[in-house]
């Protein structure tokens, strides 16, 4: 059965690549029938050309029945109040990251779903990236025994792109920040691996535009025990390749061309995009997981997971809860900079960033 689905809000850009995959994949059973967006022009230049139906208010597009399910990919500041409106009217809900801007806004997100009891999830690509999963299946193998460290490295080049000062994404008032917006993917990845930690000691800063807060930092999160994981984001990344590392007790894990930079420069004919060198070994193992031609390519292919999703045939991607543990570890950066300490992150003072 295909599942009718609205669009509130055209803000994020990466709403266009699931419709354009749904379009074209007409087995994934997922029909976008039509839109809302609080900018007219935007609703217009969007829906038009594909004939959507469109509405004033997300109220509207809420009562049409053929509308089972939405995706909010509004601006952030907006989340919290359309989750509720959507919750309330019974649809299966999509929401891109981040969740919310604060964590009175996800608590809301979260108690209208948990009230509703809709099905609900966030638009986390790093969770259904095939090479992501082969790592996290790695470490859940055992194989490598104890891990140690994690380093994640996430990172565009948003300082080249002219149209990006004035743009939502780094209007505090509906966006906070480019760390909050971008770097909370890495942030979201490490909680996905690896569960959620003790204390965070962040170091954000603002280095290259005004227009542009917090374009550069580095977070260490620490677990009980270890591992100690770095988040470490810049903004202002013309060309990169090294996405992730992992060392453990037993061996190592790298992928290269893991984000924007990294996909978008040349690289070597059939490079290795996720090996691993295990105690013992005389060479490297190269996954058979191919690295996407560009970063595109890894946002398309979230469509197919919340495809699945919508549908009943797999779990959230992730859960409200979760979405509010990842704005959480994002929160605990800001405050750790701020106040240039080690934050716990049960530490009630987050709640107020």
């Amino acid at each position: 059965m295909t599942i009718g689905v609205g669009i509130l809000g055209y803000a994020h850009g990466h709403v266009g690549a699931y419709i354009a995959q749904w379009r074209e994949r007409p087995e994934l059973a997922v029909n976008v029938v039509a839109a809302w967006d609080h900018d007219a022009a935007r609703l217009e230049k969007n829906a038009g050309p594909l004939k959507l139906a469109t509405y004033a208010t997300a109220g509207d597009l809420l009562a049409n029945p053929a509308v089972q399910a939405v995706v909010i990919s509004s601006e952030t500041s907006r989340h919290a109040e359309l989750v509720e409106q959507a919750a309330a009217a019974g649809k299966a809900i999509v929401v891109q990251k981040p969740i919310a801007l604060t964590l009175p806004q996800a608590d809301r997100i979260v108690r209208a779903v948990s009230q509703a009891k809709v099905p609900f999830t966030m638009a986390w690509q790093m969770r259904t990236d095939p090479q992501n999963l082969k790592m996290k299946e790695l470490l859940a193998s055992g194989e490598f025994g104890k891990v140690f460290m994690v380093r994640r490295r996430h990172c565009l080049g948003c300082h080249l792109w002219g149209w990006f000062f004035d743009s939502w994404h780094v209007d505090p008032a509906q966006n906070r920040d480019i760390w909050a917006d971008d770097a909370s993917h890495a942030i979201d990845f490490i909680h996905w691996l690896l569960g959620v930690p003790e204390t965070v000691t962040a170091e954000i800063e603002s280095l290259f535009h005004p227009k542009m807060p917090m374009d550069n930092g580095v977070a260490i999160y620490r677990y009980q025990g270890g591992p100690v994981a770095e988040v470490c984001s810049s903004f202002t990344c013309v060309a990169s390749e090294n996405t992730t590392e992992i060392t453990a007790e037993k061996g190592s894990i790298v992928q290269n061309y893991g984000d924007g930079p990294s996909c978008g420069v040349p690289r070597p004919a059939n490079a290795c995009g996720l090996k691993w060198f295990m105690a013992g070994q005389k060479d490297w193992v190269c996954s058979d997981i191919a690295s996407p031609p560009g970063h595109g390519a890894r946002i398309s292919g979230l469509a197919e997971p919340l495809a699945d999703f919508l549908r009943g045939r797999r779990a959230p991607i992730a859960t409200a809860e979760e979405g509010r543990t990842s704005l959480r570890m994002t929160l605990a950066c800001h405050l750790s900079t701020r106040q240039g300490r080690r934050v716990d992150l049960n530490d009630p003072a987050i709640a107020d960033v």
